[in-house]
């Protein structure tokens, strides 16, 4: 099957990427997207599909149903996702397809996420015969934030094939680091678990020359600043890494004025629940110990984001022997260490067992200085969707066949 899947794939080529240019062409942001609804709905008008449009949102699930049982007579349920939303952001890359929304941009490459998801419904589509059971294909808004993939599970993501789906994978491409056509996953925690903390110090303003009339909250502030850097490196083991980064602080209006209160913001990156639920309470401790030496009060807000996105150990050895298969082992990398980023695939692959992989998609000869993903210049290179295709369909396939 590897060969015809790839063969198949490469004959899609062209019309993969000019989808994924006419997607490029219209990014939007958030969990209504309605013209990149429109338009993958009329790619998918073709095809002997069940289309499910999200209640709350500009989700599309759609279930593919093979023609084919196991050899035990049995058939499965399988998920590929693509995430559908671009980002904020003002494209600075010239092209014949640049974003024509002023300020927003698919400078993370979900456009690619979303050809390649159609590809991959075409293939299984063509082979359906010899499909051992039904593929949903979760096309999903909202990765960037505020997260799509919660309201999609709410509306039966998961059981809207008439049975429950059993593994899940998906893929992402990067514009930087590894060159295009390069594979890199790994076993186990994958991403980041992605967190805030919103964290308000009351004081007593007064004048600038008094202090000591008043109750200061930003050296107070300061302290506690500071003072996460070291509670993270006395709270976690250092073999479970722990990101605390403090990325807004503001407080005051005028040099010779204390203020009321001062105010922090933070990002907290954790790669298992023990050391989220351990690094949250050493946060509220710390802070809630610097504020009473300074005689202030002090509210804390823990905003739980995106869990972490973990590969099971099975789902992944199937999705690493099919990249293998397809394309050959040097077309792979290990990741040495899970990346510190979040994505909210986390929250289908805490319900069901599943794998995600990167695909390099750098379009120039440099990886290691080229724009990140994100960044207002970054590009990614089309000659990776057959391949994106053929991996998502082919790992399917396997899957639905009990490879």
């Amino acid at each position: 099957m590897s060969a015809e899947t790839v063969e198949i794939a490469q004959q899609l080529g062209p019309d993969l990427v000019t989808l994924r240019r006419r997607l490029h062409r219209i990014p939007e942001i958030g969990l209504h997207l309605p013209k990149t609804q429109q338009l993958l709905l009329e790619e998918l008008a073709g095809l002997d599909v069940e289309v499910h449009r999200g209640r709350t949102l500009s989700s599309l699930t759609v279930v593919l149903r093979g023609r084919a049982t196991r050899d035990d007579g049995s058939r499965g349920v399988v998920l590929l996702r693509g995430d559908m939303d671009a980002l904020p952001v003002a494209e600075e890359v010239a092209s014949d397809h640049a974003s024509e929304h002023e300020g927003v941009m698919h400078a993370c490459g979900h456009d690619l996420h979303m050809a390649a998801l159609v590809g991959a419904a075409r293939i299984l589509h063509r082979v359906r015969d010899r499909l051992a059971g039904d593929v949903v294909l979760m096309f999903q808004p909202g990765e960037e934030g505020p997260g799509g993939a919660e309201p999609m599970l709410a509306e039966g993501l998961l059981d809207v094939a008439g049975a429950r789906v059993e593994a899940a994978y998906a893929l992402h491409v990067m514009s930087s680091e590894h060159p295009a056509g390069q594979w890199f996953a790994r076993p186990g925690p994958l991403f980041a678990a992605a967190d805030e903390v919103h964290v308000r110090v009351l004081g007593s303003g007064g004048h600038g020359s008094a202090p000591h009339r008043a109750k200061d909250p930003i050296p107070a502030a300061c302290e506690m600043v500071l003072a996460l850097q070291a509670m993270k490196a006395r709270t976690a083991d250092v073999f479970d890494p722990v990101v605390v980064n403090v990325g807004l602080i503001a407080a005051g209006t005028k040099e010779n004025i204390i203020p009321d209160e001062a105010y922090f913001e933070a990002t907290v990156r954790t790669l298992s629940e023990p050391t989220r639920a351990r690094v949250h309470a050493a946060i509220t401790r710390t802070v809630s110990g610097i504020a009473a030496a300074h005689d202030l009060e002090v509210e804390v807000e823990q905003v739980r984001g995106y869990p972490v996105t973990v590969n099971d150990e099975a789902e992944y050895a199937l999705a690493h022997r099919t990249v293998l298969d397809l394309f050959g082992a040097a077309r792979f990398t290990t990741m040495p260490h899970p990346d510190l980023g979040a994505e909210d695939m986390a929250f289908v692959l805490r319900e069901v067992p599943g794998a995600y992989f990167n695909l390099g998609a750098c379009p120039g000869p440099d990886p290691l200085t080229a724009p990140d993903n994100h960044s207002p210049r970054a590009a990614f290179d089309d000659s990776v969707l057959p391949d994106a295709a053929a991996w998502l369909a082919e790992v399917a396939l396997r899957r639905l066949a009990g490879a």
